[in-house]
């Protein structure tokens, strides 16, 4: 029997899917999604609280590059039930009522956003082993008036040194001071800077910003006891910690409120604060320079023709003020970062 050639009409012709369906621009409204809060970010993965219900979810495409931090409120579809092995979508995050950027220098353009809808920003500080830093406890401050949160400078160590010269220069600017010594042994409900600072975490929602080392991760361990955060120890030969803590994480109090435990930051730019915004951080300050400066006055100094200097006369506290914002226009003209 003769062998049948093959020509055209033998083949298969794959139908082009691409075209084969009109694509429509409307997108499901989403109205039965459940209500979540972001509590975890690894690598993608979100993990949620929703209704008291730990869920694991991705992001839906029609988010597109919108970003997801711990504190956003979304609205989540899918399986929900939280079980192993289950997944569900964020398919919109709701309007933000604040959120704490940095930058990585005070000249990167690119934004980083710690966290979302917080109350207050607690700035771990030890009072030696490492030494403070008063120019990054500036940063923070302004970084959090700038979003619109209170600030609390927490002490840590205070078994080592004083905290007096600290209490001096923030507690005028209406900063509220807090002295703690908690070890990584326990023993932290004896100490009465730790009951105080529960009783300022109680209820409000927290984010905790300071240098690897500082604490940050035996304060956590303290307040919630179940946390589990690793502490680690300081470099004798830096004088800096190692990162304990790799991701943040949202954690419930048990006195009601929540804190996010961030890993140990190096430097905070503030590259997304206009520097004529800084005195803002300060109203009674600004009303002043309104009332008294020169026009296009930079309030550096007196010799430039800034009257700040005469506003603040022979009264602690304004000079404190004072002096906190030319540190930090001096710091952000001399682009440095801490």
């Amino acid at each position: 029997m003769a062998r049948r050639e093959y020509d055209e009409s033998d083949a298969r012709i794959r139908p082009n899917r691409r075209g084969s369906r009109p694509r429509t621009k409307i997108r499901p409204s989403h109205d039965d999604a459940a209500a979540g809060t972001i509590t975890a970010v690894d690598r993608g993965r979100f993990t949620l609280d929703v209704a008291g219900t730990q869920v694991m979810a991705v992001k839906a495409r029609e988010l597109g590059r919108r970003g997801l931090v711990i504190g956003d409120k979304v609205a989540v579809v899918g399986d929900t039930s939280g079980r192993p092995d289950t997944l569900a979508r964020v398919v919109r995050r709701e309007e933000r009522t604040n959120a704490l950027r940095r930058t990585a220098d005070d000249t990167d353009a690119t934004e980083r956003v710690i966290v979302a809808n917080v109350d207050q920003l607690a700035i771990v500080t030890a009072l030696a082993d490492p030494e403070p830093n008063p120019r990054m406890i500036d940063r923070c401050l302004v970084a959090a008036f700038d979003a619109g949160m209170t600030a609390l400078l927490v002490l840590t160590k205070a078994d080592l040194a004083s905290a007096d010269q600290l209490r001096a220069a923030y507690e005028p600017l209406g900063v509220t001071v807090i002295e703690t010594s908690v070890k990584r042994d326990g023993g932290a409900q004896a100490d009465p800077g730790f009951v105080r600072l529960r009783e300022e975490l109680a209820g409000l929602s927290t984010v905790l910003v300071g240098y690897s080392g500082v604490g940050k991760s035996t304060l956590v361990n303290a307040l919630v006891p179940d946390a589990g955060r690793a502490v680690g120890v300081v470099n004798d030969v830096t004088g800096r910690g190692r990162h304990t803590s790799t991701s943040a994480i949202r954690y419930p109090l048990p006195e009601g409120g929540w804190i996010v435990d961030t890993p140990g930051v190096r430097s905070f730019g503030l590259a997304h604060v206009d520097p004529a915004h800084f005195i803002l951080a300060f109203p009674d300050v600004a009303d002043a320079a309104a009332d008294l400066c020169p026009r296009g006055c930079t309030h550096e100094s007196a010799q430039s023709g800034c009257e700040l200097d005469a506003w603040a006369a022979d009264v602690p506290d304004r000079h404190a003020r004072v002096d906190s914002i030319r540190r930090l226009l001096a710091s952000r003209a001399a682009g440095e970062t801490y």
